[in-house]
């Protein structure tokens, strides 16, 4: 039984139950009592494991340092909100916006493959956040549909769950990697994430949305390393490409940052958008035309005539009039 439900911590934040729990920390739904309607939030604790008293200092320094980044990190509409964060009982809590809607698992299913649009569509999405994110020079670290929540109110994907904050417990035990297996790239399993290591997780999930296979099941080249994805599906060679490049196995010849992958995703939207085109009318022949002109001819020369004749009978009736006529002899 854990006793946190039901409590209040913080003052004014009241849990009310538990959303999930891992190496990491616990996840909680809370109320905040101390404002009107008792909004709900998402209160997440961490849980370093101290081997030495230096070792909550370290972690106390770590987790201002990485609050303050979420905190910068909230400004951005597709990531949620940090409210507070605070330290109880040598536990760390950070309280977060609440974000109605469902995480991408419910739309990205083994053996339910999405169409290219659509998984096009989620891709530009993620990395116009994503964009955001290594401007600000953080690495998500942790990318995979159970962190992406497809927001109730507009329909938008919000990125969660950052690993920065998961630095917190791993800069104490060392044992515990950040990341989801099947998601992380070389590099981040040897502990030297890069900003193309989140974008290695991206191309995965786009991959696993388009061929309903999922991550460890995906076939590997045992000479190259890299993940033969396009054996399994017809997809275009474009989007192919892109995704190829988003996922090689040496992190230096994949897309180095978000927006280089998002100006090859809208040039090959563009080039693939069919352009309005203008409703063409059929041209009369050259024959119609020929026979236009002789008709047309052909009521000049009509009207002429007629015009002529009603001329001619005009002049022949007046000179009959001015004719004098013979007297009449009166006997």
């Amino acid at each position: 039984m854990n006793t946190i439900i039901g409590q209040t911590i913080g003052g004014h934040y009241q849990i009310i139950e538990l959303l999930g729990k891992g190496g990491f920390g616990e996840t909680y739904i809370a109320q905040d009592i101390h404002l009107p309607d008792n909004p709900y939030r998402v209160v997440k604790k961490l849980k370093p494991q101290f081997i030495n008293p230096s070792d909550l200092e370290n972690a106390q320094r770590l987790f201002n340092t990485e609050a303050q980044t979420l905190y910068k990190l909230g400004t951005h509409n597709q990531i949620p909100q940090l409210f507070a964060h605070f330290e109880e009982n040598q536990e760390f809590y950070l309280v977060q916006e609440y974000i109605e809607g469902h995480d991408l698992t419910k739309e990205i299913k083994p053996g339910k493959p999405l169409n290219e649009p659509q998984v096009i569509k989620i891709l530009q999405e993620i990395f116009t956040v994503l964009e955001f994110v290594h401007q600000k020079n953080v690495i998500h670290r942790d990318i995979k549909p159970a962190n992406l929540i497809r927001r109730r109110a507009d329909n938008k994907i919000i990125l969660i769950d950052f690993g920065a904050v998961k630095q917190i417990t791993s800069k104490i035990n060392y044992t515990i990697p950040i990341g989801t297996p099947g998601y992380i790239p070389s590099e981040q399993l040897r502990g030297q994430p890069q900003h193309c290591s989140d974008i290695y997780a991206v191309g995965i999930v786009a991959i696993e949305a388009l061929t309903g296979i999922q991550p460890n099941q995906l076939p590997i080249n045992p000479d190259t390393l890299e993940i033969s994805w396009r054996d399994t599906l017809s997809v275009s060679p474009e989007l192919g490409d892109i995704l190829d490049k988003m996922i090689r196995h040496h992190f230096p010849y994949r897309y180095q940052s978000a927006a280089e992958v998002l100006q090859s995703l809208n040039s090959f939207t563009l080039a693939t958008t069919p352009s309005p085109t203008t409703p063409s009318f059929p041209q009369p022949k050259a024959k119609s035309k020929l026979r236009l002109w002789i008709i047309l001819v052909s009521l000049g020369i009509i009207v002429t005539v007629i015009v002529t004749a009603i001329l001619n009978f005009s002049a022949i009736t007046k000179t009959q009039n001015n004719t004098p006529q013979p007297s009449r002899i009166t006997w």
